[in-house]
């Protein structure tokens, strides 16, 4: 409650019940840009060095080559399973010896990081550098 002199004069003090909105705005103002320095501080940078990636959209081929790595580790290519030991083989086969194809790699979500890649080493030894990665297009579920 704030209290405003008469205009008459007197020394009573008449009780004035009107809301003064001005202290109110400068303490929302503060809270404002204290949040604003503090919301970029408060989020989680970890550095980590990552490949970098000039990825460009590339016309889809009309026979692309899928190899598939299972929840079980087992290597598919095209629809066919196929073992570690003659993949280089049957790859070299179904691309008809061109090293330049691209091999589309699809992994189940549950397959470990690790054996992505023992995959894709397994195909750059055998001479296919141009390895894409296929996934799900939309929202994370």
């Amino acid at each position: 409650m704030a209290g405003r002199i008469k205009e008459g004069g007197g020394d009573e003090l008449e009780d004035n019940s009107e809301i003064n909105v001005t202290p109110f705005i400068d303490v929302m103002l503060v809270l404002l840009i204290i949040f604003m320095v503090a919301a970029p501080l408060a989020t989680v940078d970890i550095n980590v060095d990552l490949p970098s990636s000039v990825a460009k959209p590339v016309p889809r081929e009309d026979k692309p080559v899928f190899v598939t790595l299972k929840q079980d580790l087992t290597l598919s290519l095209g629809s066919g399973t196929v073992s570690r030991d003659t993949f280089a083989t049957e790859l070299d086969t179904i691309t008809e010896g061109n090293k330049e194809t691209r091999i589309l790699l699809r992994a189940d979500k549950a397959v470990d990081y690790g054996a992505v890649m023992d995959v894709m080493n397994l195909l750059r030894s055998a001479g296919y550098p141009k390895i894409a990665l296929v996934g799900l297009e939309g929202a994370p579920g």
